[in-house]
């Protein structure tokens, strides 16, 4: 698709705000094919809306792709970007550093629990938890468990499209497409049950008991063979699965009896999504390591890390001092542009209160998602921080149809952008989002569905 076929006589639209063609970027989980038929462009976005090239409010509903939590193009992290990129455009970290990634690092640190006070910096949640994976295998051999190779994730889990994260990963289309991947990889079965938890807000009273899956993965493979579990706090990818009370406190005490590393995976619930800093102060458990990206930097430049716990960390921290402790790395870990947007987000989440905003908010915007639960075709609904989902029952022979068809509709009639999970559909706004724009949000909301039932 050309210009010309977008941009139509009077319509007020920036020639440089509209693609030339469409057609050489092969965008990424996306049906090409049909976005390229009708487009759904943004050009413009501040704080909770995208604007699209034509200047038409577009409601944010997901904060971009889970990690707009501040709210868009906020002043002071666009001024310490642009602060950072006059003074210092790149420095490497590969045996040489640079202040702002050492003072980021203790930010960070000082927001995490317990003993989880050391940070690896790279660009994006996969790294992350390819990371942390690699931290946990490397961390058995140096401390002369070699035999723990094993790594177990979740099915319906999601932890990036690294070939680490996709075989600790539940998703079945990344294990149907890209074969083997890892070896040696188990996983515990989902925590959703809808016979049990269907309608909940929060965490469901139902499913602590499924932790225990654990005992038997490790009756069947022996603890010596295995490294770690990985394990989101809230399933944020495939459709906003909370993680049911007790769950996580079991698997603390299951990988605790077998000296297996828990690490949570927060790319998405991280930095407030549910009321906190990170999940694991919301749930009163310290895991081993926690992977962030997303909301570090509101999403305005790429940056990913793992916090370590303490222990972890001095174990490499042994023999000859001019040897590499850990042989892995980015070119781009702790970018200078990225810890600048870092520290700027951190001090607005402070200065706004944000996480604190969001725990209050959260009981009415639960309330809110579930006045759907009467919509036609509505199967279940969840919500847990700011975040809500909504099952849709599917079309007969197509599945995710109708999902899509919501997609669509909500952002070219509805003025909204939403997420969808096949046919689940999940709002995650902004942490900034008002009372009044939750409602509006749930309005539209409620027109999409009706709309395509």
């Amino acid at each position: 698709m050309a210009l010309d076929d977008l941009v139509t006589e009077g319509a007020g639209v920036r020639a440089d705000a509209i693609p030339n063609d469409l057609d050489a970027f092969w965008m990424p989980f996306t049906s090409n094919r049909s976005f390229k038929k009708r487009p759904r462009l943004v050009s413009r976005a501040k704080d909770m809306h995208y604007y699209t090239p034509e200047g038409r409010a577009i409601l944010d509903g997901c904060a971009g792709l889970w990690c707009v939590n501040p709210g868009h193009n906020r002043e002071p992290i666009v001024e310490a970007i642009r602060q950072a990129a006059t003074e210092v455009d790149f420095a490497p970290t590969f045996q040489y550093g640079h202040p702002q990634a050492f003072r980021l690092a203790s930010r960070i640190a000082d927001l995490a629990p317990g003993d989880l006070d050391h940070v690896f910096f790279c660009n994006s949640g996969s790294e992350a938890v390819d990371t942390a994976l690699k931290i946990a295998l490397a961390y058995h051999q140096t401390t002369g468990a070699g035999t723990r190779t094993r790594l177990i994730g979740r099915e319906r889990g999601y932890h990036g499209v690294g070939f680490g994260g996709i075989s600790v990963g539940g998703i079945v289309s990344n294990r149907r497409t890209f074969g083997t991947m890892l070896t040696g990889v188990d996983h515990l079965r989902s925590t959703y049950d809808r016979e049990h938890q269907a309608f909940t807000k929060g965490e469901p009273d139902y499913g602590a008991h499924f932790a225990d899956e654990l005992e038997r993965i490790v009756a069947l493979h022996d603890a010596s063979t295995i490294a770690s579990v990985i394990v989101e706090p809230m399933g944020g990818s495939t459709g906003v699965l909370p993680t049911p009370k007790g769950y996580l406190k079991r698997l603390r005490e299951i990988c605790d009896k077998y000296g297996i590393l828990l690490i949570f995976d927060e790319v998405i619930t991280g930095f407030g999504r549910l009321g906190h800093a990170f999940a694991a102060e919301r749930y009163g458990v310290v895991p081993d390591m926690i992977t962030f990206a997303k909301g570090i930097t509101a999403g305005a430049v790429p940056m990913g890390g793992v916090l370590v716990r303490k222990g972890i960390h001095d174990a490499f921290m042994k023999g000859p001092e001019h040897v590499v402790e850990l042989f892995h790395g980015y070119t781009y870990s702790a970018h200078p542009l990225a810890c600048a947007a870092g520290l700027a987000t951190l001090d607005l989440y402070a200065k706004e209160h944000t996480f604190t905003h969001a725990r209050a908010l959260e009981p009415f915007f639960a309330d809110a998602i579930m006045t759907l639960k009467d919509k036609p075709g509505v199967l279940d609904i969840r919500t847990v921080g700011i975040t809500g989902a909504v099952d849709l029952a599917p079309k007969d022979g197509a599945p995710g149809l109708k999902g899509y068809e919501a997609l669509e509709r909500a952002f070219h009639e509805e003025g909204l952008m939403m997420r969808i999970a096949g046919d689940t559909l999940v709002v995650t706004p902004p942490l900034i989002i008002s009372k009044d724009q939750v409602g509006e949000l749930v309005e539209k909301l409620g027109r999409v569905i009706e709309k395509v039932a």
